[in-house]
């Protein structure tokens, strides 16, 4: 089943020339199927290149998805056309009395940066409080995912003295964890942050369920118990150069970046990057969608109720 957008969404025809499905609302309409409704709040600078990648992720489903993007204010931004922000996306206010599926948080540029000196902590906060009344279950991306620990766990930032940045290698630890169904005993994801996500530190401050992690990266995935909150620390939706291109930034910014680990064959920032993430991207979000909201969430989302859900699977 495709995902359904509005279709002057620049992802639209994307997504069409990667032959992925993307329905008209009109014929969704008419198949008289209740759509999984998923809200995606966008924290990313290059919104139309982020959504393009969940997006991609999100339509690797049988099942149909209504994709609503939600931005965190009303601030003009230099990476994304105004009349962009004005057409596609809703704030807060516009959706706030409303029941979710599933909301995605994405990552941030805001690394090196106290989460009290964001500029929209306080909208953060207010959006992750609403989610536990109104969202069957919320998956955090990478920087989304140290802030969501600090809002229910209160676990302070930790900073890395350097910026993790490559592929790196993960292994699983629990093969019957419905987020990890299907998944290969190891397998590559990309990251790209300062935070910090030591297993031991988050075995002993929460109740997580730690799901994969790397000898270099730490915790790569990690859900509550009854699954309604999935932490994703890496970036499994970025395209294939995307590191590329963020390494290129930070060294014409006079950065002095590594180069990116397990990246470039043999290292060469000459030669073609080579994705070797994309199977388990999809298999994650097709994961999360299917065990973490499809089977827990009521059918009438106007019954929503957090005494409904379970922890079986």
């Amino acid at each position: 089943m495709p995902i359904k957008i509005p279709d002057r969404l620049p992802a639209t025809d994307i997504l069409r020339s990667e032959n992925i499905f993307v329905m008209t609302e009109a014929r969704a309409a008419s198949q008289g199927i209740r759509p999984l409704k998923v809200l995606l709040l966008n924290l990313m600078p290059k919104k139309i290149e982020t959504e393009t990648q969940f997006l991609r992720l999100l339509s690797n489903s049988p099942l149909q998805v209504d994709i609503e993007l939600l931005r965190i204010d009303n601030r003009p931004t230099k990476n994304t056309p105004q009349e962009h922000l004005d057409t596609f996306y809703r704030q807060f206010e516009m959706v706030k009395d409303r029941n979710f599926d599933g909301l995605i948080v994405t990552g941030a540029p805001l690394g090196l940066v106290q989460f009290e000196d964001v500029l929209y902590w306080e909208e953060i906060q207010l959006i992750m409080n609403w989610a536990k009344d109104h969202v069957t279950s919320t998956l955090f991306v990478c920087w989304a995912a140290q802030a969501g620990l600090k809002l229910l766990y209160d676990l302070p930032k930790r900073t890395r003295k350097e910026k993790l940045s490559g592929v790196y290698h993960h292994r699983i630890h629990d093969c019957h964890h419905p987020v990890l169904r299907g998944f290969d005993d190891t397998f590559f994801a990309p990251h790209s942050r300062y935070a910090d996500f030591s297993a031991d530190y988050l075995n002993k401050h929460t109740d997580l369920d730690i799901l994969a992690t790397s000898d270099q990266a730490g915790v790569y995935l990690a859900a509550t118990k009854d699954k309604r909150n999935v932490f994703v620390t890496g970036h499994p939706e970025y395209d294939v150069d995307t590191l590329h291109n963020e390494f290129l930034r930070d060294r014409e910014q006079g950065m002095e970046p590594i180069i990116p680990v397990n990246y470039y064959p043999n290292d060469d920032v000459n030669c073609d990057p080579v994705a070797s993430w994309r199977s388990h991207g999809h298999l994650l979000f097709s994961n999360w969608l299917n065990y973490c909201v499809y089977q827990q969430t009521p059918y009438d989302l106007a019954h929503f109720s957090e005494a409904s859900f379970t922890k079986d699977n």
